[in-house]
């Protein structure tokens, strides 16, 4: 039985107009199965014209919208949290402001969910400039119980592709403020708790790959969002010590090596492309 669901998407003063625009009709009016609601999450004062477009899309929607708007920005867990707690529906899927949604995305979807699984992701394009150049392709695993495995050593989900039951992700705490890393943990205490989980191989999302994209995956301030990730994961009980030692030194080392070694690691390894 078709069940109605919430499109959830946070923007901030660091998105762009014209993305949000393209990203949000991406995901409404060009979907083949539309959502039932929006919940555009404003994760503090954002610019003019930005302001300008999110009233515009809200007004112009073929489906109800609203807007959600948060004194200051206390980052992506804070504003996704707030905005699960303003969605009509319990199913919710999840979407960037700079990212596009393909046509059929919730068509594919929609019924892996309503058959009775919890969390459902997908793979994606990645692009840079231009969306019809793909510079990436992130495939992630499919089957449970290979999500249940690689989730112990990289994140088995690309966060703008999923759609999940809100009651479970509620039920475990949310995202919470654990920056950089609150999907990741959000997915590793889902399954800790059972849930059913899924993946589409087929790309149902294009990705935007903006300039700076391998610097952020690097530095001090993600190492210590790695190692904080890890040693929850610990307290959770969802690695071993075995596996939160190798965490430890192949993902920290990760975070530490020049930007060259980075990029070609995440491209042999993480977001393949063949042409």
């Amino acid at each position: 039985m078709a069940e109605q669901f919430s499109l959830l998407l946070p923007v901030w003063a660091g998105d762009r107009a014209d993305f949000l625009t393209e990203a949000f009709r991406s995901s409404v009016q060009d979907q083949t199965r539309r959502p039932d609601h929006v919940v555009i999450v404003r994760d503090g004062p954002v610019p003019a014209p930005l302001e300008a477009a999110i009233a515009r899309l809200a007004a112009e929607s073929p489906v109800p919208v609203d807007v959600l708007e948060l004194d200051r920005n206390d980052g992506l867990g804070p504003a996704l949290d707030a905005g699960l707690e303003a969605c009509a529906h319990d199913v919710v899927a999840r979407m960037d402001a700079d990212d596009i949604s393909l046509p059929h995305r919730f068509a594919v979807q929609l019924p892996i969910i309503e058959s009775g699984v919890d969390l459902v992701g997908s793979g994606l394009q990645e692009f840079g400039d231009d969306p019809d150049e793909v510079v990436g392709l992130r495939t992630p695993p499919v089957d449970a119980d290979d999500i249940a495995v690689r989730a112990r050593f990289v994140d088995p989900f690309n966060h703008p592709t999923v759609v999940y039951r809100r009651d479970l992700v509620r039920a475990v705490g949310g995202y919470s403020d654990f920056a950089l890393m609150e999907d990741y943990l959000l997915w590793a205490k889902m399954l800790v708790a059972g849930a059913r989980v899924a993946n589409v191989a087929e790309p149902l999302v294009k990705y935007r790959v903006g300039a700076g994209a391998y610097a952020r995956r690097g530095g001090l301030g993600q190492l210590r969002a790695e190692l904080a990730v890890q040693r929850r994961f610990r307290e959770l009980g969802f690695t071993s010590r075995g596996q939160f030692a190798r965490n430890v030194v192949v993902r920290g080392g990760y975070r530490l090596v020049p930007e060259s070694l980075r990029r070609m690691a995440y491209r042999r390894v993480i977001a393949t492309y063949r042409g």
